[in-house]
């Protein structure tokens, strides 16, 4: 009885305190929240810890969309807000935006990819390197992306992408059928096939595919590391992917010492990297740095989230922008089919593919109208002055936008017009600094030759290849991020085989 009362009056002594000490520490984090905000344009007070992390994940169109209002509606170009215990700045101003990008440094900038991608990511990740390992790493890539690489890459594209369209035919049988996801298993196809080949065995695709889709799902929830949870599913399928990747490190390590030739991405990696580890143990010197099987199995990660979703977002805008631009299409299936026959059974060559300006151009137009990663998060890692008038302080989350750049500069900015990007417009150099689809800086998307020639051959062989049309409704080309852009219908049309018949094409 004793106890019951002391513990009463315990309580009833600690409650008006324990009171006090919440209430102070709202009133302190609401103070702080303002101070970083200043006179930015931005909520008033924010919710207890998690500000608008709420309506960000329920509504994150409708959440940008407001971030960018605000912005528009000051000089200054940049908007404020709160999300879990996080400032954050959104930035619209192109100027500004390149001023996050080109000071990624320990001292200024750290490039995260997502608010809380170091999480998901893990330590081992080319996204938060920088630097002179962040160098060294990108000299190391470079023989991925040469003439010849991408060569061997277009042949692997086109022979995917062909089988997907069939399949996509037979499945739509002239009925609509959302395109998201198939486009989605489509790039992941040519991705674990482009990047990694022969080394991922049909099992481990599955297995591959699975953990793909978990990490998807939790890139777009609050960050709850527990059991159970979408996040935590997340964490665990990336360490599973890159323990799979790292494997097929290996394999590729052995096949390149052994002097095969290269038949993916890892290859090309791997032929300069065994060239380099060989030299060094002849002189008993330690292997540098970022050549272990699991750092570059991570790497090979960060390849694979790069080209997945912005990818299919791409694809996704190709269809619906040449449905709604009739003669643009036109244009395309008249360029492609004056270099390339489908009834030739014959893959279109890198110089064919150089020849198909007129698609190149719908391609980059595609990328401007709708970047298919709007935004790139950085942490400011030191207080760094923005402008004359504010200075970003240390901890907050920056959002450069990169779409918001894409409608400024440009002639009709909001039109979708491929032209801008012709000989006589040269709109892509006259406007350089807002083009901003592959990042700028020190992590400028060191593989968007790759992604462009991705587009340019979908665009080529799915408009040559068949009849489309979408399947409209209200608000269906609205925007919706899942995390990149994409039609809020998913994309929905009929499909039609356009030929007699479809090309048969191998790599022999």
């Amino acid at each position: 009885m004793n106890f019951i009362n002391f513990s009463t009056t315990t309580l009833t002594f600690l409650a008006p305190c324990l009171f006090t000490l919440v209430v102070f520490l709202l009133f302190f984090e609401q103070i702080s929240y303002l101070r970083k905000r200043k006179n930015i344009p931005g909520p008033v007070l924010v919710f207890p810890f998690l500000g608008s992390a709420i309506s960000l994940v329920r509504h994150p169109t409708k959440f940008w969309d407001h971030q960018s209002s605000l912005a528009k509606s000051s000089p200054a170009g940049f908007s404020a807000n709160y999300i879990v215990g996080r400032f954050i700045l959104f930035i619209r101003d192109s100027d500004l935006s390149h001023k996050i990008f080109s000071n990624v440094r320990p001292d200024a900038f750290h490039l995260v990819g997502h608010p809380f991608g170091k999480k998901l990511f893990g330590e081992h990740n080319l996204i938060y390197m920088m630097g002179q390992d962040h160098k060294d790493l990108r000299r190391r890539i470079v023989p991925n992306f040469t003439p010849k690489a991408l060569s061997t890459y277009t042949s692997l594209q086109q022979i995917i992408i062909l089988h997907h369209l069939q399949k996509w035919d037979q499945l739509s049988s002239g009925k609509p059928i959302p395109l998201r996801f198939l486009a989605r298993d489509m790039n992941l196809e040519t991705s674990q096939t482009v990047f990694v080949g022969p080394y991922l065995a049909p099992e481990a695709r599955e297995r591959f595919n699975a953990d793909y889709n978990f990490f998807n799902v939790g890139l777009m929830k609050l960050p709850f590391d527990f059991p159970g949870t979408a996040f935590r599913n997340a964490r665990l399928g990336v360490d599973r992917l890159v323990k799979t990747l790292s494997v097929c490190v290996e394999k590729s390590k052995e096949n390149m010492k052994k002097g095969k030739e290269p038949t993916c991405l890892i290859d090309f990696w791997m032929q300069e990297t065994v060239k380099e580890l060989t030299a060094l143990s002849e002189t008993m010197a330690a292997p540098p740095p970022n050549t272990s099987d699991v750092e570059i199995g991570s790497y090979l990660f960060d390849f694979l989230f790069a080209a997945q979703d912005a990818s299919t977002s791409s694809l996704l805008w190709a269809v619906t922008l040449l449905d709604s631009h009739p003669a643009v299409l036109a244009k395309v299936r008249e360029e492609v089919e004056s270099i390339w026959l489908p009834e030739s059974d014959s893959l279109i060559t890198g110089e064919q593919l150089a020849q198909m300006k007129y698609t190149h151009a719908v391609a980059r137009e595609v990328l401007r109208y709708r970047a298919p990663a709007p935004m790139v998060p950085h942490i400011a890692a030191v207080d760094f002055p923005l402008n004359e008038s504010y200075t970003i302080p240390k901890g907050t989350i920056v959002f450069p936008s990169v779409y918001e750049s894409s409608f400024q500069g440009f002639s009709e900015p909001d039109r979708f017009d491929p032209d801008r990007f012709s000989e006589e417009r040269q709109e892509d150099r006259i406007c350089k600094k807002n083009y901003l689809s592959f990042g700028a800086g020190p992590h400028q998307c060191v593989g968007q030759r790759y992604a462009i020639n991705h587009l340019v051959l979908f665009i080529a062989m799915f408009a040559t290849l068949l009849d489309f049309k979408r399947h409209r409704s209200d608000g269906c080309d609205e925007i919706t991020y899942v995390p990149t852009i994409v039609p809020k219908d998913d994309c929905l049309v009929s499909l039609s085989r356009r030929r007699a018949r479809y090309p048969t094409l191998s790599l022999h």
